[in-house]
């Protein structure tokens, strides 16, 4: 499965860059070639408009992991430095910060960032925005319980009385104490972004017109199921199999980094 994962992320970072080399263009329409099936000339078919598939899944997963990976970082650091200062002050901060990321928690993500996307509007930067607003809650709580537990270790508690800095005892000695479980958490995080950013897209809330997304194009191949389905069908399919790889690679990452295991 290792091998398996690695294949399939390192295939879509390949096709990637194969798509700005041969400069595919995801937005030439051509009438004569509507919903056609995969042939030499259109390896994956075309869409409705006569737009080339595979172009335009090049396009998308370029977009799509771009998103990802601007909202899992800025979600990462917001998360690690509500969590870092509610685990490690403990009383009235950490209530206030706890009570604000239960606020969060006490709705479904998904539905959060239609609301906030909704009232953003539509587009890129809107969508980026909407999903680090509802991203951040999980790394906080993870952050808060790992930061309590450590507060308490000894080489923490040598270094605060040899003067260390509040700033110093976080990002020196409790934050790199860390990395390994958050390393794992944002992979998953990764994940779980690209489905957001596809259902959001599929909703229209998301990445809009003529610029591809994999959701947007989902949606329209919904309309031709019956007459086209080899447009869902490799839509779905390539989502599909960039979400299963990137989980695996998780599952690997995090029995790679499992501390327990080597003890054990």
């Amino acid at each position: 499965m290792k091998k398996f994962s690695y294949s399939i992320l390192g295939s879509w970072l390949i096709a990637v860059v194969l798509g700005h080399l041969l400069q595919l263009n995801p937005n030439a329409i051509d009438l004569n070639v509507i919903l056609s099936q995969p042939t030499t000339s259109h390896l994956f078919g075309a869409d409705d408009l006569g737009r080339d598939i595979l172009a335009r899944i090049l396009s998308g997963v370029e977009v799509s992991l771009i998103v990802a990976l601007i909202v899992t970082v800025v979600s990462l650091g917001i998360g690690v430095l509500v969590g870092l200062l509610a685990g490690f002050y403990g009383g009235r901060v950490d209530a206030v910060l706890m009570q604000i990321t239960d606020v969060f928690l006490a709705f479904p993500g998904i539905l959060l960032a239609i609301a906030f996307a909704a009232v953003l509007g539509p587009g890129i930067g809107n969508l980026i925005m909407a999903l680090c607003l509802t991203g951040w809650v999980s790394y906080a709580r993870l952050t808060r319980g790992q930061t309590m537990s450590l507060r308490n270790r000894q080489h923490v508690q040598a270094a605060e009385s040899l003067g260390a800095s509040v700033p110093r005892l976080l990002f020196r000695h409790i934050l790199p104490l860390l990395a390994s479980i958050l390393v794992v958490e944002a992979t998953y995080s990764l994940a779980s972004v690209m489905i957001a950013e596809a259902s959001l897209s599929f909703l229209g809330l998301g990445i809009q017109a003529p610029n591809a997304s994999w959701g947007a194009m989902l949606r329209d191949a919904v309309r031709y199921m019956l007459v086209a389905p080899h447009y869902v069908l490799i839509v779905g399919g390539c989502l599909m199999s960039l979400i299963l790889a990137i989980n695996l690679g998780g599952d690997h990452l995090r029995d790679t980094l499992d501390v327990r295991k080597e003890v054990s």
